[in-house]
This record gives C-alpha cells, structure tokens and sequence, in this order.
C-alpha cells in the first residue's frame, strides 16, 4: 500500500480575520488528513472577529489556535511547501503576493465580506453563515477531488471553476 501525500493549502484574505479564518478550519474538517491547512492576511488584523468564531462554534468547529497572522509567516525558508495558495477576498487577489515555498496552484475564491454587515445582530450573524456556507461548499467540493490523479492543468482549472460557484449551486455540485 501506498503512503498518501498530504497537500499544504493556504487561505488569504486582507485582514486575516473572517473568511481565510473560516477557510482553514473548513479544510481542516473536510480535507479530513488529506490536506494540511493555514490562513494568513497581507495586512492582518491581529484579531479574530468574535462573529467569525462563534459561527465556528456553532458549526462545531474547534478554534483553539486560531490567530490572525501574516502572510510574510509562509515566505521564509523555514515555511511548508505550499501546494494550493486560495485567495478569499478581492483586495488580496489584487495585491502582490509573496514568494511561497512551493509551486502551488493558485486560484480566487472571492467571498462577500461578512464584517462589512450591517444592521441588527441576526442580520450580521445571517452574513457570517452565509459566507462559511458558501466556504464550506466549494471547501468540500476541492477535498472530494482526486487531486493526485489529475494533471496540472485540469487541477488549475478545476480551482478556477469552484471559485465561481455560489451558493445552491455549490450545494448541488457537492450533492448535497
């Protein structure tokens, strides 16, 4: 029998404190031992929004360890070997990346902010779910790849076309 790799997947977003958060601990369930997973911020806030971790919470997932941090952490020479580097939000996807150990495949998962809802608390709580659901269904559809069986090419544009998917229809793409 044969030893199966582990890939080392990334999650970008600006401030490192919502959707890259949600991202890695949805890797994490999903990519059940296939996939080592992180998050990192180009201008990281330090913080975790409270509203990120208790629709962690609510969804079962453990966030002990969890921290805003850099990007810079994963472009030292000491750094993992990055396989798979996801941008979560616009203003990242624009920015100018770091080198990253690696040759990862890259693709953009764009997900509306959940900090920038606005209003009455179940409505900010609504925006949060909405984005870890939408998270979680193209997280699911990318661990449910046979990421070892596919070249290159089709990997890099089977990244491309999950990250186009929204809602129900990531849903229906999952079977769920």
């Amino acid at each position: 029998m044969t030893e199966q790799k582990t890939y080392n997947a990334l999650f970008l977003c600006t401030h490192n404190s919502a959707r890259s958060i949600m991202a890695e601990c949805l890797m994490r369930r999903w990519g059940a031992g296939r996939f080592h997973a992180w998050s990192a911020g180009s201008h990281p806030s330090g913080q975790i929004n409270p509203h990120t971790l208790a629709t962690l919470k609510a969804f079962n997932l453990p966030t002990d360890g969890l921290r805003s941090k850099s990007w810079d952490e994963f472009s030292r020479p000491d750094a993992p070997a990055l396989d798979f580097v996801f941008t979560v939000c616009d203003q990242a996807a624009g920015e100018m990346c770091p080198v990253w150990n690696g040759t990862p495949l890259t693709a953009h998962w764009g997900v509306e902010d959940p900090s920038a809802a606005s209003g009455t608390e179940d409505r900010i709580r609504m925006a949060f779910r909405r984005t870890y659901v939408e998270l979680e269904s193209r997280i699911k559809i990318f661990a449910s790849l046979r990421v070892e069986q596919l070249d290159r090419l089709t990997l890099q544009s089977s990244l491309h076309a999950i990250g186009t998917v929204h809602g129900s229809e990531a849903d229906m793409m999952a079977g769920a």
